[in-house]
Protein backbone atom coordinates (compact mmCIF):
# COMPACT_ATOMS: atom_id res chain seq x y z
CA UNK A 1 0.00 0.00 0.00
CA UNK A 2 1.75 3.25 -1.25
CA UNK A 3 1.06 6.25 1.93
CA UNK A 4 -0.34 9.11 1.00
CA UNK A 5 1.82 12.03 0.74
CA UNK A 6 1.13 16.40 2.05
CA UNK A 7 1.15 18.38 -0.61
CA UNK A 8 3.61 21.16 0.87
CA UNK A 9 4.15 24.69 -0.04
CA UNK A 10 7.37 26.49 0.63
CA UNK A 11 7.71 30.35 0.37
CA UNK A 12 11.36 31.55 0.60
CA UNK A 13 14.14 30.26 -2.09
CA UNK A 14 17.02 31.52 0.31
CA UNK A 15 19.66 28.94 1.54
CA UNK A 16 17.29 27.83 4.28
CA UNK A 17 14.27 27.49 1.93
CA UNK A 18 16.77 25.95 -0.07
CA UNK A 19 17.26 22.92 3.09
CA UNK A 20 13.93 22.93 3.81
CA UNK A 21 12.74 22.14 0.16
CA UNK A 22 15.66 19.26 -0.54
CA UNK A 23 14.12 17.88 2.79
CA UNK A 24 10.61 17.82 1.72
CA UNK A 25 11.49 16.11 -1.99
CA UNK A 26 12.85 13.36 0.12
CA UNK A 27 10.57 12.61 2.38
CA UNK A 28 8.57 9.66 1.86
CA UNK A 29 5.02 10.85 2.94
CA UNK A 30 5.61 14.36 1.45
CA UNK A 31 5.84 16.10 -1.95
CA UNK A 32 6.79 19.68 -2.84
CA UNK A 33 4.47 21.24 -5.00
CA UNK A 34 4.88 25.42 -5.36
CA UNK A 35 7.70 27.72 -3.94
CA UNK A 36 7.09 30.91 -3.48
CA UNK A 37 9.67 33.78 -3.76
CA UNK A 38 9.25 37.26 -5.28
CA UNK A 39 12.24 36.91 -6.79
CA UNK A 40 11.12 34.66 -9.18
CA UNK A 41 14.14 33.43 -11.01
CA UNK A 42 15.38 32.49 -7.51
CA UNK A 43 12.37 30.25 -6.96
CA UNK A 44 12.53 28.99 -10.54
CA UNK A 45 15.84 27.68 -10.38
CA UNK A 46 15.13 26.03 -7.14
CA UNK A 47 11.73 24.27 -8.34
CA UNK A 48 13.12 23.30 -11.21
CA UNK A 49 15.83 21.11 -9.18
CA UNK A 50 13.05 19.29 -7.48
CA UNK A 51 9.81 19.27 -10.23
CA UNK A 52 7.49 21.85 -8.51
CA UNK A 53 6.29 25.30 -9.49
CA UNK A 54 7.61 28.88 -8.90
CA UNK A 55 4.99 31.82 -8.18
CA UNK A 56 5.97 34.74 -7.40
CA UNK A 57 3.30 35.69 -4.60
CA UNK A 58 2.59 33.74 -1.58
CA UNK A 59 -0.62 34.04 -1.23
CA UNK A 60 -1.20 32.43 -4.78
CA UNK A 61 0.25 29.64 -3.12
CA UNK A 62 -1.20 29.46 0.69
CA UNK A 63 -4.89 29.84 -1.24
CA UNK A 64 -4.37 26.81 -3.42
CA UNK A 65 -6.79 24.51 -2.23
CA UNK A 66 -4.24 21.41 -3.26
CA UNK A 67 -2.20 22.42 -0.99
CA UNK A 68 -2.16 20.43 2.32
CA UNK A 69 0.72 23.07 4.63
CA UNK A 70 2.79 25.76 4.37
CA UNK A 71 6.80 26.03 5.03
CA UNK A 72 7.67 29.81 5.88
CA UNK A 73 11.07 30.44 5.14
CA UNK A 74 11.12 34.12 4.47
CA UNK A 75 12.62 36.95 5.72
CA UNK A 76 11.37 37.94 9.63
CA UNK A 77 9.37 40.96 8.51
CA UNK A 78 7.30 38.50 6.71
CA UNK A 79 6.04 35.65 9.69
CA UNK A 80 3.56 37.09 11.26
CA UNK A 81 1.44 38.27 8.77
CA UNK A 82 1.91 34.56 6.39
CA UNK A 83 0.99 33.04 9.57
CA UNK A 84 -2.41 35.11 9.35
CA UNK A 85 -2.87 34.25 5.60
CA UNK A 86 -2.44 30.34 6.57
CA UNK A 87 -4.57 30.83 9.62
CA UNK A 88 -7.53 32.34 6.97
CA UNK A 89 -6.78 29.92 4.63
CA UNK A 90 -6.49 26.70 7.10
CA UNK A 91 -3.06 25.52 6.21
CA UNK A 92 -0.85 24.14 8.53
CA UNK A 93 2.19 25.90 9.33
CA UNK A 94 6.35 25.41 9.70
CA UNK A 95 8.02 28.92 10.23
CA UNK A 96 11.21 29.87 11.02
CA UNK A 97 12.55 31.27 13.92
CA UNK A 98 11.45 34.22 15.22
CA UNK A 99 7.84 34.22 14.91
CA UNK A 100 8.92 38.17 14.80
CA UNK A 101 11.32 40.90 15.99
CA UNK A 102 8.09 42.55 18.00
CA UNK A 103 6.14 40.69 20.88
CA UNK A 104 3.09 42.85 20.56
CA UNK A 105 2.66 41.79 16.91
CA UNK A 106 3.31 37.83 17.96
CA UNK A 107 0.50 38.91 20.76
CA UNK A 108 -1.73 40.14 18.32
CA UNK A 109 -1.60 36.66 16.59
CA UNK A 110 -2.77 34.95 19.86
CA UNK A 111 -6.68 34.76 19.85
CA UNK A 112 -6.69 33.51 15.99
CA UNK A 113 -4.02 30.77 17.10
CA UNK A 114 -6.23 29.60 19.86
CA UNK A 115 -9.43 29.43 17.99
CA UNK A 116 -7.66 28.15 14.58
CA UNK A 117 -7.37 23.95 14.08
CA UNK A 118 -4.43 24.74 12.63
CA UNK A 119 -1.19 23.18 13.47
CA UNK A 120 1.77 25.69 14.07
CA UNK A 121 5.25 24.63 14.59
CA UNK A 122 8.03 26.36 14.97
CA UNK A 123 11.56 25.93 13.28
CA UNK A 124 13.68 25.20 16.51
CA UNK A 125 15.50 22.43 14.45
CA UNK A 126 18.29 22.21 16.75
CA UNK A 127 15.51 20.35 19.70
CA UNK A 128 15.89 17.65 16.90
CA UNK A 129 19.94 17.24 16.80
CA UNK A 130 20.52 13.64 17.41
CA UNK A 131 23.33 14.10 19.81
CA UNK A 132 21.38 17.01 21.88
CA UNK A 133 18.38 14.88 21.51
CA UNK A 134 19.61 11.61 23.01
CA UNK A 135 21.24 13.76 25.96
CA UNK A 136 17.52 15.14 26.32
CA UNK A 137 16.14 11.26 26.68
CA UNK A 138 18.73 10.19 28.87
CA UNK A 139 18.30 13.20 31.37
CA UNK A 140 14.39 12.15 31.09
CA UNK A 141 15.36 8.56 32.39
CA UNK A 142 17.28 10.16 34.82
CA UNK A 143 20.28 7.59 33.73
CA UNK A 144 23.12 9.96 35.97
CA UNK A 145 19.90 11.75 38.29
CA UNK A 146 18.60 14.73 38.02
CA UNK A 147 19.41 18.08 35.94
CA UNK A 148 21.22 20.79 37.51
CA UNK A 149 22.91 23.27 35.40
CA UNK A 150 22.36 23.48 31.98
CA UNK A 151 25.85 25.11 29.58
CA UNK A 152 25.57 26.38 25.84
CA UNK A 153 28.38 27.28 23.97
CA UNK A 154 27.21 28.32 20.12
CA UNK A 155 30.06 30.20 17.73
CA UNK A 156 29.87 31.01 14.09
CA UNK A 157 32.68 31.15 12.19
CA UNK A 158 32.39 34.53 11.31
CA UNK A 159 29.60 37.41 11.54
CA UNK A 160 27.46 37.80 8.78
CA UNK A 161 27.25 41.02 6.79
CA UNK A 162 26.20 44.50 8.38
CA UNK A 163 23.24 44.76 5.66
CA UNK A 164 21.41 41.62 7.45
CA UNK A 165 22.49 42.52 10.96
CA UNK A 166 20.61 45.96 10.32
CA UNK A 167 17.12 43.69 9.96
CA UNK A 168 18.30 40.62 11.93
CA UNK A 169 16.84 41.88 15.65
CA UNK A 170 19.76 41.74 17.25
CA UNK A 171 21.86 38.90 18.49
CA UNK A 172 19.88 38.05 20.72
CA UNK A 173 16.72 37.61 18.88
CA UNK A 174 18.74 36.16 15.68
CA UNK A 175 21.02 34.02 17.16
CA UNK A 176 20.92 33.47 20.82
CA UNK A 177 16.83 32.41 20.57
CA UNK A 178 17.78 28.95 19.50
CA UNK A 179 19.82 28.89 22.41
CA UNK A 180 17.04 30.19 24.56
CA UNK A 181 14.62 27.49 23.09
CA UNK A 182 16.78 24.82 24.26
CA UNK A 183 17.30 25.87 27.58
CA UNK A 184 13.33 26.17 28.04
CA UNK A 185 12.83 22.54 26.25
CA UNK A 186 15.92 21.34 29.00
CA UNK A 187 14.83 22.85 32.28
CA UNK A 188 11.19 24.67 31.67
CA UNK A 189 9.95 28.05 31.47
CA UNK A 190 12.73 30.70 32.94
CA UNK A 191 11.92 33.10 35.79
CA UNK A 192 15.10 35.15 35.67
CA UNK A 193 17.56 36.36 32.93
CA UNK A 194 21.13 38.15 33.32
CA UNK A 195 22.92 39.17 30.27
CA UNK A 196 26.37 40.71 29.10
CA UNK A 197 27.44 41.87 25.26
CA UNK A 198 30.66 43.15 23.83
CA UNK A 199 31.40 44.76 21.22
CA UNK A 200 35.28 43.08 20.75
CA UNK A 201 35.62 42.29 16.88
CA UNK A 202 32.75 43.33 14.70
CA UNK A 203 32.61 46.54 12.80
CA UNK A 204 28.74 45.62 11.59
CA UNK A 205 27.45 45.01 15.27
CA UNK A 206 29.27 48.38 16.44
CA UNK A 207 27.21 50.13 13.30
CA UNK A 208 23.90 48.79 13.83
CA UNK A 209 24.64 49.29 17.86
CA UNK A 210 24.41 45.44 18.11
CA UNK A 211 26.77 43.13 19.81
CA UNK A 212 29.11 40.21 18.53
CA UNK A 213 29.77 38.57 22.18
CA UNK A 214 26.90 37.62 24.78
CA UNK A 215 27.13 35.70 28.16
CA UNK A 216 23.27 34.96 29.19
CA UNK A 217 22.75 33.39 32.87
CA UNK A 218 18.94 31.93 33.23
CA UNK A 219 17.25 30.66 36.19
CA UNK A 220 13.67 28.63 35.89
CA UNK A 221 10.79 28.15 38.06
CA UNK A 222 11.94 24.82 39.19
CA UNK A 223 15.43 27.11 40.47
CA UNK A 224 17.74 24.61 38.01
CA UNK A 225 20.15 27.20 36.32
CA UNK A 226 21.87 27.78 32.69
CA UNK A 227 24.57 29.59 30.51
CA UNK A 228 25.02 30.58 27.18
CA UNK A 229 27.98 31.96 25.39
CA UNK A 230 27.35 33.29 21.87
CA UNK A 231 29.81 34.76 19.55
CA UNK A 232 29.97 35.92 15.92
CA UNK A 233 32.58 34.38 15.61
CA UNK A 234 35.15 31.08 15.73
CA UNK A 235 38.99 30.56 13.99
CA UNK A 236 38.39 26.93 14.11
CA UNK A 237 34.92 26.54 12.43
CA UNK A 238 31.19 26.25 13.64
CA UNK A 239 31.62 25.43 17.65
CA UNK A 240 28.03 24.14 19.58
CA UNK A 241 28.40 22.57 22.36
CA UNK A 242 26.48 21.53 25.32
CA UNK A 243 27.26 20.48 29.14
CA UNK A 244 24.36 18.72 31.05
CA UNK A 245 25.63 18.77 34.85
CA UNK A 246 23.57 16.08 36.87
CA UNK A 247 23.47 14.87 39.99
CA UNK A 248 25.31 11.95 39.68
CA UNK A 249 27.15 12.55 36.25
CA UNK A 250 26.84 14.67 33.29
CA UNK A 251 27.06 14.38 29.78
CA UNK A 252 28.52 16.39 27.05
CA UNK A 253 28.24 17.10 23.12
CA UNK A 254 31.34 18.27 21.70
CA UNK A 255 31.90 19.53 18.13
CA UNK A 256 31.51 17.86 15.44
CA UNK A 257 34.45 17.36 13.03
CA UNK A 258 34.74 17.96 9.06
CA UNK A 259 37.12 14.75 8.84
CA UNK A 260 37.39 11.49 11.05
CA UNK A 261 40.85 11.31 10.24
CA UNK A 262 43.71 12.33 12.61
CA UNK A 263 47.03 12.73 12.63
CA UNK A 264 49.76 11.82 15.49
CA UNK A 265 53.81 12.29 15.27
CA UNK A 266 56.49 13.27 17.64
CA UNK A 267 54.85 16.94 17.94
CA UNK A 268 51.69 15.86 19.19
CA UNK A 269 48.24 13.89 18.03
CA UNK A 270 45.20 15.67 17.02
CA UNK A 271 42.91 16.12 14.11
CA UNK A 272 44.27 18.09 11.36
CA UNK A 273 41.57 19.53 10.11
CA UNK A 274 38.86 22.01 12.12
CA UNK A 275 35.01 21.83 12.92
CA UNK A 276 32.17 22.33 10.43
CA UNK A 277 32.10 25.56 8.57
CA UNK A 278 28.25 25.76 8.22
CA UNK A 279 25.83 25.42 10.50
CA UNK A 280 23.37 23.99 7.49
CA UNK A 281 26.12 21.43 7.66
CA UNK A 282 26.12 20.79 11.60
CA UNK A 283 22.38 20.63 11.70
CA UNK A 284 21.65 18.81 8.88
CA UNK A 285 20.24 15.57 10.26
CA UNK A 286 18.16 18.19 12.59
CA UNK A 287 16.65 19.78 9.87
CA UNK A 288 15.66 16.72 8.01
CA UNK A 289 14.19 15.12 11.56
CA UNK A 290 12.35 18.10 12.16
CA UNK A 291 10.56 18.43 9.39
CA UNK A 292 9.68 14.41 10.18
CA UNK A 293 8.21 15.20 13.53
CA UNK A 294 5.49 18.06 11.47
CA UNK A 295 4.59 15.55 8.96
CA UNK A 296 3.53 13.71 12.23
CA UNK A 297 1.68 16.48 13.12
CA UNK A 298 -0.01 16.71 9.92
CA UNK A 299 -0.75 12.87 10.25
CA UNK A 300 -2.39 13.53 13.41
CA UNK A 301 0.19 11.61 15.30
CA UNK A 302 2.19 12.70 18.55
CA UNK A 303 4.46 14.78 17.75
CA UNK A 304 7.39 17.08 19.51
CA UNK A 305 7.57 20.38 17.18
CA UNK A 306 7.74 23.50 19.09
CA UNK A 307 4.76 25.04 19.42
CA UNK A 308 3.99 28.66 18.69
CA UNK A 309 4.02 29.44 22.41
CA UNK A 310 7.51 27.85 22.42
CA UNK A 311 8.21 30.30 19.92
CA UNK A 312 6.83 33.50 21.62
CA UNK A 313 8.32 32.39 25.21
CA UNK A 314 11.89 31.86 22.98
CA UNK A 315 11.47 35.61 22.00
CA UNK A 316 10.44 37.24 25.56
CA UNK A 317 13.69 35.36 26.70
CA UNK A 318 16.04 37.42 23.81
CA UNK A 319 13.76 40.39 25.08
CA UNK A 320 14.72 39.78 28.56
CA UNK A 321 18.34 39.31 27.85
CA UNK A 322 18.89 42.24 25.53
CA UNK A 323 17.33 44.34 28.26
CA UNK A 324 19.45 42.92 31.06
CA UNK A 325 22.11 43.86 28.48
CA UNK A 326 21.66 47.09 28.32
CA UNK A 327 20.29 47.65 31.74
CA UNK A 328 22.77 45.72 33.82
CA UNK A 329 19.66 44.57 35.63
CA UNK A 330 18.84 41.44 36.62
CA UNK A 331 15.34 40.84 34.50
CA UNK A 332 12.25 38.92 36.27
CA UNK A 333 9.73 36.96 33.31
CA UNK A 334 6.48 37.42 33.72
CA UNK A 335 4.52 34.17 31.88
CA UNK A 336 1.25 36.09 31.92
CA UNK A 337 -0.26 36.72 28.93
Amino acid sequence: MVEAKFAIGLIGSGRIGRQHAMNISKHPRAELVAIADPDISSAGLLATRIDARAVAEPRELIHDKDIDAVVVASPTSTHVDLIAECLEANKHILCEKPIDLDIARVDALWAEVEASEVHIALGFNQRFDPAFSEVYTRISRQEVGTLEHLSLISRDPGPPPVEYLSTSGGIFRDMTIHDFDLVRHFIGDIDEVSAFGAQLFDPGAREVGDYDSVTVSLKSKSGRTANIFNSRHSPFGYDQRLEAFCSDGNFTVSNMESSLVGQSTARGTGSRVGFEESFLVRFNDAYRLELDEFVKLLEGSDSTSPTFEDGREALRLADAALESAQSGKVVSVNTSR
